[in-house]
């Protein structure tokens, strides 16, 4: 052979090689909530990418409240982008992005290991169209340090948590303590604002598909809250506060009793937290006369119908949405199992104690209205709550405006 044949050989050999790669690496992004901890996400990711090599996976981050996500998914989706693979959505969604036809469902699922809540919210027209991520329900916080060092039990009513915000508040001194943070932002967590002691009082919303609603109910539980602002109980910009101003707030200090999601939990224990160790966790409390309510929440798994890669990320969906993953979120940021054999777990009561008395309250946590037309359901509420609140609307005219305006929405 001569040289010049050897190399031509050669410089075949060589393109040959490099048309053909040794595997083809698949990217998938996943969309995750800022507010929920894509660190901790991101170190069951690496977990899962260690086991399948041939796959890496990337977090986008998105806004802080269910709202400014769903908008963001909603352009996205309305585009048939193929940009995001899985999504996390609220509990409150799947059936919205199922109907648009933007998730795909997974044939075949059996549901029946999760928390039934979570496998009714997933399950649309006898499909399933998205997997649980993690549980979730409000809870009542509160500075446990201040409650003992006052002598008062956590508060089982909202007239005893206002005595004890008032009491704490006023002993203390302190101008940057106020006694209680809540949603009041036109939020989707001002809809919760509105319905926990509605609810306490016994009454629904919508039923059977029907508006059900009770002006005298409504109209308490706008006065409630209004009452905390007037009193001085919470500040007076409190319109103006979304779900993480209240977990901002309570971690630095500056709350005696907070209204939040599980997810706060972690971040007040971490080393950058002005109440770490001192925190407790209890039900919220009810009108008096009532009982005990709380706000369903959740977010869910749901792989977009415009991926390009359909199976690989049905398959990532099916890793987070596991019994492992649960647990590992659980025990490292604070996040509910959807599991309910994981409540007993001694591993993840060991790292969160408070999640041993928490199954009976996600276990019993109501459920926002069902409907298709939700998305205005929750407008007509958040938009009224927060009106009533920066003083804009009276209790009465704000109740009257909700009845109204559901009026012309549910029939």
């Amino acid at each position: 052979m001569t040289f010049t044949k050897a190399i031509a050989s050669l410089l075949c050999g060589s393109m040959l090689t490099l048309a053909v790669p040794a595997f083809a690496e698949t990217q998938l992004k996943v969309y995750i909530s800022s507010q929920h901890q894509p660190d901790v996400w991101r170190k069951a990711l690496d977990q899962y990418e260690a086991s399948n090599p041939d796959v890496k996976v990337s977090i986008e981050t998105g806004g802080n409240t269910s709202e400014a996500q769903s908008q963001y998914l909603n352009t996205v989706m309305s585009a048939k982008d193929s940009t995001l693979d899985v999504l996390i959505l609220d509990v409150i969604r799947p059936a919205q992005f199922a109907a648009a036809g933007w998730t795909s469902p997974f044939e075949g699922k059996d549901m029946s290991a999760y928390l039934p809540a979570y496998a009714e919210a997933n399950t649309v027209g006898g499909k399933v169209v998205a997997l649980p991520a993690f549980a979730d329900s409000m809870f009542l916080y509160y500075r446990k340090d201040l409650l003992e060092k006052y002598g008062i039990e956590a508060p089982k009513t909202w007239d005893e948590l206002k005595a004890a915000a008032k009491k704490i508040t006023e002993g203390e001194g302190n101008a940057d303590l106020q006694g209680l943070s809540f949603q009041g932002k036109a939020i989707e967590g001002a809809v919760c604002t509105f319905l926990l002691p509605y609810w306490s009082q016994g009454k629904t919303l919508v039923e059977n598909g029907k508006l059900n609603f009770d002006d005298e109910a409504a109209v308490n539980s706008l006065k409630l809250w209004k009452s905390f602002v007037d009193e001085g109980v919470a500040k007076k910009n409190i319109a103006e506060v979304a779900t993480d101003d209240t977990r901002k707030e309570f971690q630095a200090g500056n709350a005696v009793f907070a209204v939040n999601w599980s997810y706060a939990w972690g971040m007040s224990q971490s080393a950058e937290s002005a109440v770490q160790g001192k925190v407790g966790v209890a039900r919220l409390p009810a009108l008096a006369g009532g009982d005990q309510a709380t706000c369903l929440g959740g977010w869910e798994w749901g792989v977009s119908a415009y991926s390009n890669h359909q199976d690989e990320s049905k398959k990532l969906v099916e890793y987070l949405s596991s019994k492992d993953v649960s647990k590992f979120m659980a025990m490292n940021a604070s996040l509910l199992p959807t599991y309910p054999e994981l409540y007993k777990d001694a591993e993840v009561t060991g790292a969160v104690p408070w999640f041993a008395d928490a199954l009976q309250v996600v276990e019993t946590a109501k459920p926002r209205p069902v409907t298709p037309r939700y998305n205005e359901v929750s407008e007509v509420i958040r938009t009224t709550v927060n009106s009533v609140l920066a003083g804009v609307a009276t209790p009465e005219e704000g109740a009257a405006q909700i009845k109204a305006r559901l009026g012309r929405i549910i029939r």
